[in-house]
């Protein structure tokens, strides 16, 4: 099992409990995929560098995990078509 972190960045007009659902949505892949969450960091909103999808701020979140190659996998697959979230990042960390 290897350390790994995914930053993303969700949409500003989300209700709180939509924002926390999506989180969970992220949570529960890991976890159902052998993996484990070690820390999340809501970072708050912030601006933007630059329009993403027409927005000029984005929802940040940090999720470090434990898991495998299947775990980041079957993540990438999941964040990248789901709608909320407008960039991503997955990382490995040594």
């Amino acid at each position: 099992m290897r350390n790994y972190e995914i930053l993303f960045i969700l949409r500003p007009d989300l209700t709180e409990e939509e924002v926390e659902a999506s989180r969970e949505k992220v949570k529960s892949i890991i976890s159902d995929n052998g993996g484990e969450v070690t820390k999340l960091d809501p970072m708050g909103k912030r601006r933007l560098a630059y329009e993403i999808q027409d927005y000029r701020e984005g929802i940040y979140t940090v999720i470090y995990f434990t898991g495998d190659d299947k775990t980041v996998k079957e993540l990438d697959r999941v964040v990248r078509i789901t709608e909320d979230i407008i960039r991503y990042l997955i990382v490995k960390n040594d």
